[in-house]
């Protein structure tokens, strides 16, 4: 949901902050200055969405960011929208392949000039009559999903407008985010647990934030379970190291400064806003030494900065 904030600051401009949101509304309560209601989606008053029966609400118009594979949730809202429905297709389904080594990473935020180059090339939707409901193609390239989406408003009349991510002003501790891997292979949490316990040899500020089904040998470890004081943590700044996470990406929206290491994806397309690097296990040197001379470089920098 953190790579779709630029989308939602388009969609609340076009319609002058005149738009409701529906979704997990733990997530939507820090973009709530995009709407005008937030409405959480585990209501049962909203099953009528995904009911194959006929409904008599309807909507003004429905602007619906997600996946939808075979047009059927398309179909179904296009039906109680009154206006036409507004697709952003949340991400390339090509999105998902292996790692390349050919890949540019870059170590800042995509750059406006860049989307709109992207989007003077690219048609992005289907637009063929006899197939409306078509899936977004892109052509084999890899474009960061938050210009992906910003590509697909002005097929609509919508100027996408990127929103800035504002660094946190202090870059004085480390925050490491060790995961158990399930799907995706990830960089082991003994690795992280050696670099915390090398950065605080070195009397650097260092934490290990314990992620969802962790159990680690670590006394002073940080566990938090409610996004809200995830957030709160976060706002005192730092860096943040892990793996392809969705916790990486809520502490780049947090203006985090966040090393990645990526083992499945692509990180051109996938990587965390804000100021970032990301690592391709495999091919760039994600070894212990090389990542604590990284954070030192970085730690150096913003204290320049300051």
């Amino acid at each position: 949901m953190c790579l779709s904030e630029s989308t939602f600051l388009s969609l609340s401009r076009h319609f002058e902050k005149n738009i409701s949101a529906l979704g997990y509304s733990r997530f939507f309560t820090f973009f709530q200055g995009y709407f005008k209601t937030i409405n959480s989606i585990e209501s049962a008053k909203w099953l009528y969405l995904f009911s194959d029966y006929p409904s008599e609400n309807t909507w003004k118009r429905i602007a619906f960011i997600g996946k939808d594979r075979n047009g059927e949730l398309r179909r179904r809202w296009q039906a109680i929208s009154e206006e036409e429905l507004i697709f952003i297709d949340m991400y390339p389904d090509s999105a998902f392949g292996a790692v390349s080594s050919e890949l540019t990473v870059t170590s800042s935020e995509t750059e406006d000039e860049r989307l709109l180059t992207r989007n003077s090339q690219f048609a992005v939707c289907d637009a063929r009559k006899n197939l409306p409901y078509a899936p977004c193609s892109v052509p084999h390239a890899s474009i960061y999903v938050e210009d992906y989406q910003l590509m697909q408003l002005d097929k609509y009349g919508i100027r996408p407008v990127k929103k800035d991510i504002q660094p946190c002003s202090s870059r004085n501790r480390v925050i490491l985010y060790p995961e158990v891997g399930v799907a995706k292979s990830k960089w082991h949490h003994e690795n992280f647990i050696a670099l915390y316990n090398t950065l605080k040899k070195r009397n650097i500020k260092a934490h290990i934030f314990e992620s969802f089904g962790m159990n680690l040998p670590i006394t002073d470890k940080v566990v938090i379970e409610d996004l809200a004081d995830v957030k709160a943590f976060f706002d005192a700044g730092g860096i943040f190291v892990s793996n392809d996470s969705g916790m990486a990406h809520f502490a780049g929206f947090c203006g985090l400064f966040t090393i990645t290491i990526f083992n499945d994806f692509d990180p051109t397309i996938w990587h965390p806003r804000g100021e970032n690097i990301s690592l391709r296990s495999g091919i760039d040197n994600v070894g212990l030494p090389e990542l604590e001379k990284m954070i030192f470089q970085r730690m150096d920098d913003g204290n320049d900065q300051r």
